[in-house]
Order: structure tokens, then C-alpha cells, then sequence
């Protein structure tokens, strides 16, 4: 790994070793990027933020009745700066980037709702992210109002009914909805989020170095998600760093001993421990 790239690493394991609603999530997005983006100038961008939030507060309504502050602020960030849901390329790895997407103003559920939360918080207008199955939104809810708002289209409202509708014209009987799914996420979880997609899109591209770090990265973040263990163990694997994948493996097989994919991994460390001579 590049020495920028660890310093990124390392900066987001200090950043998030505190009470999750007292991580910079904007930071944090961006030290994601830092990764991809060595020489990323986390602070312009953050500065940028800053700027967006004092343009946005001066078109903010007077009263503070919610639903006419979001729409203030869809008219702001939708409408004024033209941020928009890239479905021509959805699965473009730049749509994962908070930097790309303040250049770009395109981006994924995610991260345009990354953005909305963090101009929203600038201005004092409270949004949590909700991790729907499929489709990330926000949720607004304080004093007896509470609706949801889609950033990846225009920050349009949606009820509780609208919600379990898209959930299931998704998948239809293949997943029940929960009342779970919406409840707010942490902190963390959205960036384990922002990561998982990453992880995907690097698969897809097989640039399985970059996956490896996007699963380290989630791993720092959720160091009980096992099934993360398990595919870092497989990635070292198909890069041959067949040590590292004996340990993964063999951790996820300890911590999960009754794994439905239990077997095929005992196949791939009963490989690996047959390599002695190619461990490292």
C-alpha cells in the first residue's frame, strides 16, 4: 500500500474511535476516497460544504415547518446545483466518491444522501439515513413529523407505505419487509455501506487488490463482520498471499462454525494448509 494510502487508513481508524454521532461523516467519505484519490484535499471539500450550507441557509423558509425546509433544500441541492441519481452509469466507481460527487453532482443513494445529511446538518435541519434493502434513503423525524426523502431522486417524499411498496416491487416474495429497515443506521454503517459498494464494483472490475482494501476498511469499522473475514480470506486467496488467507478463513470457520458455506471454506483451508511450502 502506498504511504498516502495508509495515512488515509490510518486517519479514519483515529476519526472513527469515538461515539458514532461524533464522527465527521464528511471526513470520513472522503478519507474512503483518500484511497482511490492520494493527494485528495479533504479540507476544500469540506470547505465547500461549509459554502453550500451558508448559501442554503439564506433560501431557507422562515417558521421552520419541515416539509417546506426540505423542499427548500431539494430546490437547493436538486434544482439550483443540479445533483441528480446517475442512472446512465450507475455502478461508475466515481458515483462512490464524495469528492466526485461534489464534482460531478452525480452520484448513488448513498452518497448524494451523505451530502443531503451533511448540508442539512450545516443548517440545522436533523435527516438520518435509513438503509432500505436496495435503495438508501433519509428520514426526517422530529417533533410528530416524520417522512422519508429519496437524494438519488430530486429528495422526493415518501411515506412509510411508499417505502414497504418499493421494497417490495424490488423483490417481490423473496424478502419480507421489516419494520427494521427503517430505522435510522449509525454512522458507521453508512460508511460500511459507501464501502460495500465499492467492494462491488471493484469485483465486477477484478481489480481484487482494491476489494482487498475495501474489505479491510470495512472490517476497521465492523471488526464482528464475519462474513467480511470470510471474503477477505478468499481475496488473499486469489492474490496468493496464501498465509493471509489461512488465518481469515480459519477465523471465520472459528467464529462460525455452523456457516452455511462451512464446507466449501474447510475445502479451501484444508488447500491452503496442504501448501505449507507457499506460506508466507
Amino acid at each position: 500500500m502506498e504511504p498516502l494510502a495508509v495515512e488515509a487508513r490510518r486517519r479514519l481508524g483515529e476519526l472513527i474511535n469515538c461515539p458514532d454521532d461524533e464522527i465527521n461523516l464528511a471526513e470520513a467519505a472522503l478519507l474512503i476516497a483518500c484511497e482511490e484519490y492520494p493527494r485528495l484535499d479533504i479540507a476544500c471539500y469540506v470547505k465547500r460544504l461549509d459554502k453550500m450550507a451558508r448559501s442554503l441557509q439564506a433560501r431557507l423558509p422562515r417558521g421552520g415547518e419541515p416539509a417546506r425546509t426540505a423542499q427548500a433544500i431539494n430546490a437547493y441541492l436538486f434544482g439550483e446545483l443540479g445533483f441528480s441519481g446517475n442512472r446512465a452509469a450507475y455502478y461508475d466507481l466515481r458515483n462512490s466518491f464524495l469528492n466526485d460527487v461534489l464534482d460531478r453532482r452525480l452520484g448513488i443513494p448513498i452518497t448524494l444522501s451523505t451530502l443531503y445529511m451533511e448540508v442539512a446538518r450545516r443548517v440545522g435541519f436533523p435527516v438520518e439515513g435509513v438503509g432500505l434493502p436496495g435503495h438508501f434513503m433519509l428520514r426526517h423525524s422530529a417533533n410528530g413529523s416524520t417522512f422519508y426523502i429519496d437524494a438519488f431522486n430530486a429528495g422526493s417524499f415518501l411515506s412509510e407505505d411508499d417505502c414497504r411498496d418499493r421494497v417490495d416491487h424490488m423483490y417481490g416474495d423473496s424478502l419480507v419487509f421489516r419494520d427494521e429497515f427503517l430505522e435510522p443506521v449509525k454512522k458507521r454503517q453508512v460508511l460500511v455501506r459507501m464501502l460495500y459498494n465499492l467492494k462491488g464494483v471493484y469485483i465486477s472490475m477484478e481489480d481484487y487488490e482494491k476489494a482487498l482494501a475495501a474489505t479491510d476498511r470495512i472490517l476497521l469499522l465492523d471488526p464482528d463482520a464475519h462474513c467480511e473475514r470470510r471474503d477477505r480470506g478468499l481475496l488473499y486467496f486469489r492474490l496468493e498471499c496464501f498465509q493471509s488467507a489461512l488465518v481469515d478463513l480459519s477465523a471465520y470457520l472459528e467464529r462460525k462454525p455452523d456457516a452455511e458455506d462451512g464446507r466449501t471454506i474447510r475445502k479451501h483451508v484444508e488447500r491452503l494448509s496442504g501448501l505449507g511450502h507457499m506460506l508466507n
